[in-house]
């Protein structure tokens, strides 16, 4: 069984850390953008990776829980250098993104109440809506297509999320579980007794952690692993859970607050899931701003470093494929039910109204359009737009 290229490495681990450096500060336009660069620049042009071993890291990080771009750059610093490689590659990806939102969330801190930032994220944060809004339309395409059991699973984690302003995560487990068992069968379907009780008292146990009383920063850490564990789908899939527990469960950030930090991911380079780190620096501070983003990424970083040596011989079962595309199902119900939650909150009147219809219709004309333009028009549009609605 090969796992990765056994071949000697053409570049040293210092000059893939440093191109991931580059890609984490100046690498916009979202994980679709990100994964084609690495193609376009380790495969085509350096031919530091084989086209295979690319592929079969898209795979596992489409496949498993994980901020797609992140996981796949993990995976390509596995590929020659193993553990070591895909620590260094992945922490040089994800730093720099993390130190530019601690600083806006320094600045956020220090300058939110000041007018002309909260006339900047009040375009901004319906401009986010839009953004949400195709995006979802974008993954509801290209993953649920005709299939009417995936469908089903979509539609029903978009009522719940919408219903309950939350994301409820066995569920996401749920819908892969059903999606297998119809699709693919197990053989030890008939021996799950003691899984399926493990399963059904899951919930119940996280409750129970719940009520234990632990300090701030490790309630961030223990919130933001589980956060890390369920980004299906897409790196929006963390907005819905992160709603249901920063604002609704946990009462850490108000509702515009929420958005603000969901804005402040779009205006930045690297994974939307940065977002946690601007989050947890609101909650406590830089300290907390660490605990979210390691609590985030850990999850991810062991979903690809553990797999990695047996996913060529097992990601391809029909079965396992099965629960993916189920559990993906789930996660693109509970981001297009998010575009909801997030739009009570975001569009207070005609104008955000309007500029969210209006950055909708922008993304659908220019496909290629990048998403901080649209979000640095939108921030424009609410300097000159904001005093005027709240003379």
């Amino acid at each position: 069984m090969r796992t990765t290229a056994a071949v000697t490495p053409s570049y040293s681990l210092g000059q893939l850390v440093r191109y991931m450096l580059k890609l984490g500060t100046f690498g916009f336009g979202g994980p679709v953008a990100l994964v084609g660069y690495m193609h376009r620049d380790l495969v085509e042009r350096r031919a530091w990776i084989t086209d295979d071993d690319y592929r079969e890291g898209l795979a596992l990080a489409q496949m498993m829980p994980g901020p797609l771009a992140a996981q796949l750059g993990i995976y390509l610093g596995y590929v020659h250098y193993r553990v070591p490689g895909a620590t260094a590659a992945g922490i040089a990806f994800v730093v720099p993104s993390f130190l530019m939102v601690v600083a806006l969330g320094w600045a956020y801190v220090h300058f939110g109440g000041l007018p002309w930032m909260q006339a900047v994220f009040y375009g901004v944060a319906a401009g986010v809506v839009g953004i949400i809004a195709i995006s979802a339309y974008k993954l509801v395409n290209k993953t649920l297509k005709t299939d009417k059991l995936l469908w089903a699973i979509f539609l029903l984690l978009a009522v719940v999320t919408i219903v309950t302003e939350s994301e409820i995560a066995w569920l996401f487990i749920a819908g892969g579980f059903v999606n297998m068992f119809y699709r693919a069968p197990p053989r030890w379907l008939g021996r799950g007794g003691v899984n399926a009780l493990a399963a059904a008292h899951g919930p119940a146990l996280g409750g129970l952690m719940s009520g234990i009383d632990v300090s701030l920063l490790t309630q961030i850490g223990l919130f933001f692993a589980k956060a890390g564990a369920f980004v299906f789908g897409s790196g929006l899939a963390i907005v819905p859970f992160l709603y249901g527990g920063v604002v609704t469960e946990h009462h850490w950030l108000n509702d515009k607050q929420f958005v603000d930090a969901v804005a402040v991911a779009m205006i930045t380079p690297g994974p939307v899931v940065i977002t946690v780190g601007f989050i947890g620096y609101l909650v406590a501070g830089l300290p907390g701003a660490c605990v979210a983003a390691l609590g985030t990424f850990l999850p991810c970083y062991l979903f690809t470093v553990l797999p990695a040596p047996y996913f060529k011989k097992y990601g391809r079962l029909p079965a396992v494929k099965a629960f993916v595309d189920g559990i993906t199902a789930a996660a693109v119900g509970a981001i297009t039910g998010s575009v909801i939650v997030i739009a009570r909150r975001s569009i207070v009147d005609w104008p955000t109204a309007l500029l969210a219809l209006v950055t909708v219709l922008v993304l659908w004309r220019f496909k290629k359009l990048q998403e901080p333009m649209v979000v640095g028009a939108a921030a424009l549009i609410g300097l000159v737009v904001y005093p005027l609605a709240h003379l």
